[in-house]
């Protein structure tokens, strides 16, 4: 029997199959095992082996004529499967030129190829492995802070040490850029509280409370919380991002090389960008979070002078100032734990996706945890 491949090329491989013994199945290859020849003949050798499942399989080599790297392939994907059946391969005839290329592959380690799937492991190791995981993290964002915070000290002392034009870039892509979308969510924000409020308070027919409770809430709590959010999943994946690209293109390694210290040089500009902007974002969110509490009280026949006069009786100077107070730690924890999950990438083609996945997630919860203990101190000192 002969099953034979031809081709608009000079490529011809042929497969001949002599089964006249029942435990022994001997093949003889001829012809050209290119890229096309043993393309050709792979699914029909093994899928051959697969189902005959041979006991002693002899291969015939002395009849090829030229043979690549996909060819060699093809003899180790069929020795491959004749052991894992469990039978026994030999090969006969391989010229010396092909045979040296094929002696680069360990046979040993041929009969079983590692599966891609990780073995699963008990409950009682991946809970170990979580907390050694979240240790490692703590270790690290502890160092990265104690590093930039003598890098900002430094920085304050020798302000002409700072690469201010980076700063201004930097602030213009975190800040200029993001005020459209932070204006447009603070304003559909102010306006869906403004009008789920207004449901229950109409039975009661106090509806215009509902500007003390777009004032209190966008000052104190929903501007700088929203602007934290916006940009965290903004600028922080942006910065983890532009790093952990150059940390997998070893452009870190060439500055740490070069006696360039990468907190001071990359991280201390885009810190100082977040600082800059985010208070005068947070302001932005709160005059369109106030701006979208407006059109719900003027939809309910209350004038605007109204609105406003209402708002001025329920805020103080004090909320403005406690909400900016917050945008400005917001400002530092995004930037930072962008700049440190971009140090941290790993190697490869996913690297620098994973790194910027795990600066928006991490950012969003160091923000949600800042925003609770501000909560609390603010309630403490009354303010």
């Amino acid at each position: 029997m002969t099953r034979s491949a031809d081709h608009a090329t000079a490529s011809t491989a042929t497969l001949t199959v002599d089964d006249s013994r029942p435990e022994l199945l001997s093949l003889t290859i001829a012809g050209r095992l290119d890229l096309a020849g043993a393309t050709a003949l792979w699914q029909t050798a093994c899928a051959l082996i697969e189902q005959r499942r041979p006991r002693q399989l002899l291969l015939m080599a002395t009849d090829i004529d030229y043979c690549d790297g996909t060819g060699i392939g093809l003899l180790v994907e069929m020795e491959r499967q004749t052991l894992r059946h469990g039978g026994s391969f030999k090969l006969d005839g391989l010229r010396d030129e092909f045979a040296k290329l094929r002696e680069q592959f360990e046979l040993s380690e041929l009969a079983e190829l590692p599966s891609s799937r990780p073995e699963p492991c008990c409950l009682p190791e991946a809970t170990g492995m979580a907390v050694a995981k979240t240790w490692h993290a703590l270790r690290a964002l502890v160092a990265f802070t104690g590093e930039l915070s003598v890098a900002m000290l430094a920085a304050l002392r020798r302000p002409q040490s700072i690469r201010w034009r980076d700063v201004w870039l930097i602030a213009e892509k975190a800040g200029a850029d993001a005020l459209p979308i932070v204006a447009l969510l603070s304003f559909l924000v102010g306006l869906i509280m403004a009008f789920q409020a207004a449901i229950p308070m109409r039975q009661f027919g106090t509806e215009i409370y509902v500007a003390n409770l777009i004032g209190l809430a966008t000052l104190r709590e929903l501007g700088p919380l929203m602007t934290a959010i916006i940009l965290a999943g903004r600028s922080a994946s942006a910065f983890a991002a532009e790093i952990g690209t150059m940390k997998v293109n070893e452009e870190i390694d060439a500055l740490t090389t070069m006696g360039l210290n990468p907190v001071p040089f990359l991280v201390v500009t885009r810190v100082l960008a977040a600082l800059f902007v985010t208070p005068l974002l947070t302001l932005f969110a709160d005059l369109f979070g106030l701006a979208g509490g407006s059109v719900v009280l003027l939809s309910l026949n209350y004038p605007l002078v109204t609105y406003i006069h209402q708002v001025q009786s329920a805020v103080s100077m004090g909320d403005c100032l406690g909400g900016l107070a917050k945008s400005l730690v917001f400002g530092i924890i995004i930037a930072a734990i962008g700049c440190l999950h971009g140090l941290r990438a790993g190697s490869g083609a996913s690297a620098v996706g994973d790194a910027a996945t795990r600066a928006v997630v991490s950012g969003i919860v160091l923000i949600v945890i800042g925003d609770g203990i501000f909560s609390v101190l603010y309630y403490y000192l009354g303010i």
